[in-house]
């Protein structure tokens, strides 16, 4: 089986209904900072994070591609798919909220940083912030998961507190910012 179809070569792609949209379309956009968002994973993921943190991750990039898939196949489609759903967003509260008892309340701003793979888990939490940019930008103009935009908005505060998780594991000091 080839990798390449040719059938984008018009600047199309195709949903999962079978119609097929703009590869500039806000949908596809919003894939796309999902799938940047997976990948940026994967490098945290590469950086040999803590083992908890690595398990930690390859679940939310397991996550991530439910969350394509939703995107990938408009509300009106008879396609069956799994979608982002409650429970998901509950797990990453959850997850907050247990990492957080571990960590030293937060009083002041810090500078993203500290390990290799924490570093990558912050920038990972901006890519989050603008997949859900993108998601709510989709939003507005056609239907979408009503829960695909809270779990996003959950994904960046669980990102901020595995980042924090992991420097805490990692034996790394958090750099407070100071202003100048």
């Amino acid at each position: 089986m080839k990798i390449y179809t040719r059938t984008g070569d018009d600047g199309t792609t195709g949903l999962f209904s079978g119609r097929r949209v703009s590869k500039a379309s806000l949908r596809i956009e919003a894939h796309g900072t999902i799938d940047e968002l997976n990948s940026q994973l994967g490098v945290a993921r590469a950086s040999a994070p803590q083992p908890e943190v690595s398990t930690i991750l390859a679940h939310v990039q397991s996550q991530l591609f439910v969350a394509g898939a939703d995107l990938a196949t408009p509300m009106d489609a008879t396609a069956s798919i799994p979608r982002i759903d409650e429970g998901d967003t509950q797990r990453l509260e959850a997850d907050i909220d247990r990492m957080t008892a571990a960590l030293s309340p937060l009083r002041v701003f810090i500078l993203p940083g500290g390990s290799p793979a924490a570093a990558h888990i912050h920038l990972a939490r901006a890519i989050s912030r603008r997949a859900e940019r993108d998601v709510l930008r989709l939003a507005a103009d056609e239907p979408i998961n009503p829960e695909l935009p809270v779990y996003l908005n959950r994904l960046s505060d669980f990102l901020f507190t595995l980042a924090r998780y992991e420097n805490l594991l990692a034996g790394c000091e958090e750099e407070p910012w100071k202003p100048a």
